[in-house]
C-alpha cells in the first residue's frame, strides 16, 4: 500500500465511490506526486496564445517551479522552450518582451533563435574566438517542451511522454468541431485573474457541474435553471456540464454580438462547459467563448486565468463595447461568486476524519469522472516509480 494511500475507493462507480482523500489537498508531499503524475505527464495548460500576438514576442512562464518560454516564431507558430540558457543555466528572458533579433542570454551573450537554435557563442573559445570545436551549436539549441496549441490555450506536456494532444483529446476537438474557426480576444477588460486560497482540483470539481447553481449563483440560474441543464461525461478523457437555455445580451438598440458561422441548431439556445484534463475549462457560446487556465501555486493556493472571446475583432466593432463590457462583468460576477465555495472546500479538507465525500448519482457525475481521472493518473505514475518497474 502507497504510504500516502490507496485510491481503490475513488475508482468504483460514482453510485458507491468515495472522492479523493484530504491528503490530494492538503499535502505538500502528494502535491509533489500529482504535479509529476497528473500535471507534468499530461497536457497542461500555461498560458494564452493572445498574449504573444507578433513575431518574437516572448512571455516567460513559471510552471510548478518549470521555468519557460513561450515565443512566437516567424512563421506565426508558437513555440515553448525551458527557459534556460544551455552554457550556465541562466534565466534568458525575465518579464514579457518583443525580441528583435535573437533570445541573448545576459550572463554571457549566447544568443539563440526563435526556433530555439543556437546562434552564436561570443568568446567561446578565448578572446575573440566565437566558436570551439568541442561546443556543437548543432547540439546546444534550447531545449523544446512539446505544445500545442488549441482554442488559444498553449499546452504543454512537461514530461514527453504523453500521446500526441490530437489522440488523447480528439474526440472533444471533433465534438466542438463547429467551433473551429477564428475567434479573438476582447481586449482590454476581457481578462478575469482571481487568486485563490485552494487546491486547483477544487476549481476543476466547481467547473464540472451544475449542481450548485440554485444556491451559488442565484442570477444564473433565474433563467438558466438547474433543471435545464446536462451532464458531460466521458470516463478518461473530459467531462463538464451543458445547458439548453443560454439567452444572448441585447444592448439598448436592440443588437447582439455576433455569432459564430455555420453554427448547428443545438447551439441557438444551448452552451457547453467542459475541463481539459488536467487544469484547462473551456466554455463555448454562439456568440463568444472562453478559457480558464488554472496555475496550481501550491496544494492551497491556484491562481485562475480567465480569458473572454467573439467572432469580431475589437478593431472593427468599436460599436458593440458595451456589449463585451456587459457581457464580462456577467461571468465575472458568476466567476467570483464561485469562490467562496471553492475557497471553503479547502477548509474543509483540514477535518481529519472527512472521507473525500460521496457523489450524487444523478449530479456529480462529471465531478466523479474526475476525480475518477485523477487517481487513474496517480496510480499510473506509482506503478512506474515502484522499485522494479
Amino acid at each position: 500500500m502507497n504510504k500516502h494511500g490507496p485510491l481503490g475507493s475513488v475508482l468504483q462507480s460514482v453510485n458507491v465511490a468515495n472522492g479523493l482523500p484530504n491528503a490530494h489537498y492538503t499535502d505538500p508531499a502528494v502535491f509533489a506526486e500529482e504535479k509529476r503524475s497528473v500535471l507534468f505527464a499530461n497536457w497542461s495548460g500555461i498560458g494564452f496564445g493572445k498574449d504573444i500576438p507578433e513575431t518574437g514576442d516572448a512571455r516567460p512562464v513559471d510552471f510548478l517551479g518549470m521555468p519557460l518560454l513561450m515565443v512566437r516564431d516567424r512563421d506565426g507558430s508558437i513555440n515553448v522552450f525551458q527557459n534556460t540558457c544551455r552554457h550556465r543555466g541562466m534565466i534568458l528572458v525575465e518579464a514579457p518582451r518583443t525580441i528583435r533579433g535573437a533570445i541573448r542570454c545576459p550572463y554571457h551573450s549566447w544568443c539563440y533563435g526563435l526556433n530555439g537554435a543556437l546562434r552564436g557563442t561570443p568568446h567561446v573559445g578565448g578572446p575573440g574566438q566565437n566558436t570551439h570545436t568541442d561546443i556543437r551549436q548543432e547540439e546546444l539549441g534550447l531545449i523544446r517542451i512539446r505544445s500545442f496549441v488549441w482554442r488559444d490555450v498553449v499546452f504543454v506536456n512537461i514530461d514527453g511522454t504523453a500521446p500526441a494532444f490530437e489522440d488523447v483529446h480528439g474526440e472533444l476537438m471533433g465534438r466542438w468541431k463547429e467551433f473551429d474557426q477564428p475567434m479573438y480576444h476582447g481586449g482590454e477588460g476581457s481578462t478575469v485573474r482571481l487568486e485563490l486560497a485552494a487546491n486547483w482540483k477544487l476549481a476543476v470539481e466547481n467547473f464540472c457541474e451544475s449542481y450548485h447553481l440554485p444556491w451559488v449563483h442565484p442570477g444564473l440560474n433565474s433563467y438558466s435553471r438547474l433543471e435545464d441543464h446536462y451532464n458531460i461525461e466521458r470516463l478518461g478523457r473530459y467531462s463538464g456540464q451543458g445547458t439548453h437555455v443560454y439567452r444572448q445580451l441585447t444592448d439598448d438598440e436592440g443588437r447582439t454580438l455576433p455569432d459564430f458561422a455555420g453554427l448547428g441548431e443545438k447551439w441557438e439556445q444551448g452552451a457547453e462547459y467542459i475541463v481539459v484534463y488536467p487544469n484547462v475549462m473551456l466554455g463555448v457560446q454562439r456568440d463568444h467563448a472562453f478559457a480558464f487556465v488554472l496555475d496550481p501555486v501550491d496544494c492551497e493556493r491556484t491562481v485562475e486565468t480567465i480569458e473572454l472571446y467573439y467572432t469580431r475583432p475589437t478593431g472593427s466593432t468599436p460599436e458593440l463595447g458595451g456589449l463585451r463590457a456587459a457581457n464580462a462583468q456577467l461571468w465575472k460576477t458568476v466567476f467570483e461568486e464561485d469562490v467562496f465555495v471553492v475557497e471553503g472546500m479547502q477548509k474543509g479538507r483540514h477535518g481529519a476524519l472527512f472521507d473525500g465525500g460521496r457523489f450524487s448519482p444523478a449530479m456529480d457525475g462529471p465531478t466523479h469522472n474526475f476525480h475518477h481521472w485523477v487517481a487513474t493518473q496517480v496510480e499510473a505514475g506509482r506503478r512506474a516509480s515502484a522499485p522494479g518497474s
